[in-house]
């Protein structure tokens, strides 16, 4: 970094330490005080000396809660701004020294570079992390992370206060006094930008269906899923990873081949197709999608229609068109990945896209090619706590694995082909599904699914070529706050779908919101209608979630619920 400014310096030893390590090429060392009251204390004169020997600038009346205002330093954009050490001064409570914290990092926001740094050095137990050693309650710290959340910066690193790196530095101004802070276990809190909440759009697409082009309009609540090409040929994104990953272990027990057509994500389908491709998943369940230049039914009624357009919610539906190619071989596995959509509640474990993995063949009649693929997946999972329960449904064998934050996200399925069809005399169709995204989050100990769809440039930086793998991905924003709000309200039991509050929830928090989980149900006796209280976890694992955020969010949802639902806010 070649461009530092440091703020509310004492003596100055801390600057003069930083420019003689050789690490900076330009430094601006300010303090808050008038320069005859800074020059009074002890060698500071021979500090500000050294430093402006050094070509360094040096600046008085320097409020680090106003940078912006300052004539030298507006004018500029820094690559580290460093504050150690912070304090209001006198005996003033964890609440001012919060409001400081707050000022300081939103006056830092405006003079920082994209990919610059703020380092805030803090006394142990003040950051308010687990760092801390003891932590302190929650109300008695001053709440670092939630304090820079207000000027979109993240807690991405927090290293121990190296005393012994910067050779000369004295610590002072504790209680506005000259006399030093107790450093000792102190920590180095290193923030960055991160990027901004924007509200979800509904994308105009295109998708072929036979000789047919159907336009239609994608739900809001999917709109940062399509487009990513997670799974090219020139990806580095952990799921084509692992992808790659798991069919190699395949192929070192059967043929492999992948399919490489281009398989639409709308299709035309019934529920008799849904049936017979063995999906358990209810109508509610599917996103149902009206054409834009046709006269559909409303997506209600679709549901129950005979033939409908839905985004698909499995690739087991494509399952009779690869077998039915012409370069199908019985005894090879042919493999297909791609997006598939289903309607779920909002959940730390659950998404409502997800890239799946079908295997497919015409396989002998016997166990081994299930304990076949069994043992791959035990391979690569035989770190993790996952379990395989096997199930016999007559002549169906089936293998389902789970895990401690997800049931069934993968099975193996086994079924006898009727022997009056030659020539797979004795065979069986062998399929395996598995949810890719889930099987990454385990592999590479990933805290939040939702990470896998960031724009963040610094998850994809920890895949890219040459850079060795992690056994466990380091996350770049550390200890995300946490809040809780609730939202009340009647409805009619017979129009409310909880699944369309859900997607309500996506749209109006900008996916903001981990969980959700209903805390009060109540009926009136005589009205019929019902009162419902969910409470709303929001936490974001890649973007500053302040409380101010929060708050705006939750008024953007209750302005929604009342246009997209039926239902009366309390």
């Amino acid at each position: 970094m070649s461009e530092v400014l440091l703020v509310g310096e004492g003596n100055f030893s801390f600057s003069v330490a930083v420019c003689e390590s050789g690490d900076v090429e330009s430094i601006t060392a300010s303090c808050l005080q008038p320069e005859q009251q800074a020059l009074a204390q002890e060698h500071a004169a021979h500090n500000i000396q050294r430093l402006r020997d050094r070509g360094c600038r040096v600046l008085f009346e320097v409020d680090c809660t106003r940078l912006n205002e300052h004539d030298a330093i507006r004018c500029r954009v820094y690559d580290r701004i460093i504050f150690n050490f912070p304090h209001c001064g006198r005996k003033s409570g964890v609440k001012k020294n919060r409001t400081l914290l707050a000022k300081f990092f939103l006056s830092c926001a405006k003079v920082l570079k994209a990919d610059g740094e703020v380092h805030v050095a803090l006394c142990n137990g003040q950051g308010g992390t687990p760092c801390d050693n003891p932590m302190r309650e929650w109300h008695n710290s001053w709440q670092a992370v939630a304090m820079a959340a207000e000027a979109g910066l993240i807690l991405s690193e927090i290293r121990p206060f190296d005393r012994d790196r910067y050779q000369g530095y004295k610590c002072t101004g504790y209680r506005s006094q000259d006399k030093g802070f107790h450093v000792e276990g102190g920590l180095n809190h290193i923030f960055t930008q991160s990027l901004p909440f924007t509200m979800p759009k509904k994308l105009k697409m295109d998708a072929a269906i036979g000789k047919e082009t159907v336009s239609f309009e994608l739900p809001e609540e999917l709109s940062e899923y399509v487009n990513r090409d997670f799974l090219s040929r020139q990806s580095r994104h952990p799921v084509k990873l692992i992808l790659e990953q798991l069919l190699r272990e395949v192929k070192s027990s059967w043929p492999v081949c992948s399919v490489s057509s281009n398989f639409p994500e709308l299709l035309s389908c019934s529920q008799d197709k849904l049936q017979a491709c063995r999906s358990n998943l209810s109508s509610s369940e599917i996103y149902w999608i009206k054409p834009i230049d046709k006269d559909c039914e409303p997506a209600e009624e679709q549901q129950f229609s005979s033939s409908s357009y839905m985004l698909r919610p499995s690739l087991l539906m494509h399952a009779e068109e690869i077998m039915q190619r012409e370069d199908f071989s019985p005894g090879t596995i042919y493999a297909l990945s791609g997006l598939v959509f289903q309607r779920v509640p909002i959940s730390p474990n659950r998404s409502p896209v997800y890239h799946q993995l079908l295997l497919i063949a015409v396989l002998p009649s016997e166990p081994q090619p299930v304990q076949s693929l069994q043992n791959n997946l035990e391979a690569l999972l035989s770190h993790h706590e996952v379990s395989f329960e096997k199930e016999e449904l007559g002549e169906e064998h089936r293998v389902c694995f789970s895990s401690r934050e997800l049931s069934n996200f993968g099975q193996i399925t086994c079924v006898p082909l009727p022997r009056s069809k030659p020539p797979h005399y004795k065979s069986s169709v062998l399929t395996l599904l598995l949810n890719l995204d889930h099987l990454v989050t385990l592999t590479f100990s990933i805290p939040d699914w939702r990470l896998l769809w960031t724009l963040d440039p610094r998850f994809l930086a920890s895949f890219e070529p040459g850079i060795q793998v992690p056994a466990a991905f380091q996350p770049f924003s550390l200890y995300p706050p946490r809040y809780t709000h609730d939202v009340s309200f009647w409805m009619e039991p017979d129009t409310f779908d909880e699944l369309d509050f859900h997607e309500a929830v996506r749209v109006a928090t900008c996916g903001a919101v981990k969980d959700i989980q209903l805390v009060d149900r109540f009926r009136h006796p005589h009205m019929g209608h019902a009162s419902l209280c969910y409470r709303l976890s929001y936490q974001s694992p890649d973007r500053a979630l302040s409380r101010t955020r929060v708050l705006d969010l939750q008024n953007q949802l209750r302005t929604l619920l009342p246009l997209r639902l039926n239902i009366t806010l309390r």
